[in-house]
């Protein structure tokens, strides 16, 4: 019997899609991982562990359930941590990251525990993201007093793309950039290091405060922000996901690729809208072989993650600062709809997005643990005191 290969407009899905989900936000997963402690070498083997994980488990889950299962890293969850102004040990931050993997795999196995989640408002877990995301917006404008040509230059590729080709915005600014740092003279060669994507493990060491203040914040913006809205999209494609499975799956990625630098690994969004789409594949029953193409093109990311990383690292950091910045606008603008979405429930968004948004840091605890705490309060508060009869 003849082998079926799928047809080509599958394999350029899967192409754009990995472009897009790795290109876009490489250099907020890199600075991410390096402000939680690791070296330049400790982020690569982040990176190919993470690239791995989506590879492995995304084939896995697509060839078991039929269906087209795309999976990637944490971008809001990279976010937390590039915000992050706790102090950490490499081997504390593999320990959040392991811990959130848990409280992903408690939610997927129990139904108990996914309905208590679900009962978390969306406009607080949102503005929670919201917060985490707005210092990192606000930076992109501060630094154009001191980059005001690279700054305007990005924002006009940015807000150009936008309107014509949204789905490549983020590929166009990093390419501006990269131009613009080597028409100055600024792209120095990579630092020495392996090519090939190498695992560097780490044994996690757990402090509470540090578990407390990044594991549940980690956990809850995956959670909320990628593999709940990576349902929907499946949903909206046809399909009926098994919503348990496919959640304790990514946090079982997630707990075994952490002690090798893997912050989260959990169902895409925007990418999946790509390969779920009658576009990628004409029948919808075979369409899980894209999300199949997109994985092997992971595994070939993960060989060379290594010096993709060096290579990110190597760019001024104006240039990283800008380009993450951009990227963040479109999940911010998501974020705070979300979060207003709900008149009753405005004000403890609003708590949580300004508490979050602060960056104090008290008894140990970051923002994003404290914008819970306000939100919660917020939410108590307008429990037990009702707004009178009108």
């Amino acid at each position: 019997m003849a082998i079926r290969l799928p047809p080509l407009p599958s394999w350029s899905a899967a192409g754009i899609a990995t472009f897009v989900g790795f290109g876009g936000t490489i250099p907020l997963v890199i600075q991410a991982l390096t402000n939680v402690g690791a070296t330049v070498e400790q982020a690569g083997s982040g990176v190919t562990v993470l690239c791995l994980g989506i590879a492995l488990a995304g084939a896995a889950l697509s060839f078991r359930y039929r269906i087209p299962v795309v999976l990637a890293w944490s971008t809001p969850g990279a976010a937390l941590l590039a915000a992050s102004t706790t102090h950490l040990s490499w081997a504390a931050a593999t320990a959040v990251f392991a811990a959130a993997g848990i409280m992903m795999i408690v939610v997927g196995v129990t139904p108990l525990f996914g309905r208590l989640i679900a009962r978390l408002p969306a406009a607080v877990a949102s503005a929670m993201l919201a917060g985490v995301l707005l210092p990192f917006c606000l930076n992109l404008f501060r630094l154009s007093a001191t980059h005001p040509v690279l700054i305007g230059g990005l924002l006009v590729v940015f807000l150009a793309a936008r309107r014509k080709v949204p789905l490549y915005s983020l590929i166009l600014v990093l390419g501006t950039a990269i131009a613009w740092t080597g028409l100055r003279g600024e792209l120095h060669a990579p630092p020495p290091g392996a090519i090939f994507g190498t695992l560097l493990p780490e044994m996690p060491r757990a402090d509470i405060s540090t578990l407390i203040s990044l594991s549940l914040p980690l956990f809850l913006v995956t959670l909320v922000s990628q593999n709940l809205p990576g349902l929907v999209v499946l949903r909206s494609a046809g399909y009926e996901p098994p919503a348990g499975p496919l959640i304790a799956t990514t946090g079982l990625a997630t707990l075994l690729a952490a002690p090798f630098g893997a912050h989260g690994v959990n169902l895409a969004a925007i990418t999946a809208s790509l390969c779920t789409s009658q576009d990628a594949h004409p029948d919808a029953g075979r369409r899980w072989l894209v999300a199949v193409i997109y994985a092997g093109l992971y595994l070939a990311l993960a060989l060379f993650a290594p010096a993709l990383v060096r290579m990110f690292v190597s760019l001024p950091p104006a240039v990283i600062a800008a380009v993450t910045g951009l990227a963040l606008i479109a999940p911010l603008i998501s974020a705070l709809e979300t979060s207003l979405s709900t008149p009753d429930e405005r004000d403890a968004a609003i708590v949580t997005f300004l508490a979050t948004g602060s960056g104090v840091v008290f008894l140990g605890l970051g923002s994003a643990f404290w914008g819970l705490v306000a939100g919660g309060v917020a939410l108590t508060m307008k429990r037990l005191l009702p707004r009178p009869a009108s």
